[in-house]
């Protein structure tokens, strides 16, 4: 799929210890302008007043590497309808932890949700 949006732009995270990623044009005064890398799903929620409109998890490559124990083993898709798709870390391959805020992109058309 090509993407309309220009290049992803590096961001760090809230807490500075890792960055993530921001891809699109977010408008101001959207809850998307409120996002920030690093937010925990609740914080996000409590932008949105809602869970998202899809979902679903899958396994990163980070999966098989020997010995990983990071909280981004699997990760976390998610719509939002008529603002764009966020990415959140999904936890490690136990399933605890996970829940940080590593993507956000712009898309109000949600062509970004693949499942």
């Amino acid at each position: 799929m090509v993407s309309s949006n220009p290049a992803p732009r590096l961001v760090k995270s809230i807490d500075g210890k890792y960055t993530g990623e921001v891809i699109g044009v977010i408008a101001e005064g959207t809850r998307f302008s409120k996002l920030k890398i690093g937010m925990s799903t609740d914080d996000v929620q409590a932008v949105f007043g809602r869970t998202p409109d899809r979902s679903h998890t899958y396994e990163s490559g980070k999966r098989w590497i020997p010995f990983y124990f990071g909280n981004d083993a699997r990760r976390m898709q998610v719509l939002y309808k008529n603002e764009g798709c966020l990415i959140f870390t999904g936890g490690n391959v136990w399933g605890g932890g996970g829940g940080d805020l590593i993507q956000i992109e712009s898309d109000p058309s949600g062509k970004c949700y693949q499942q």
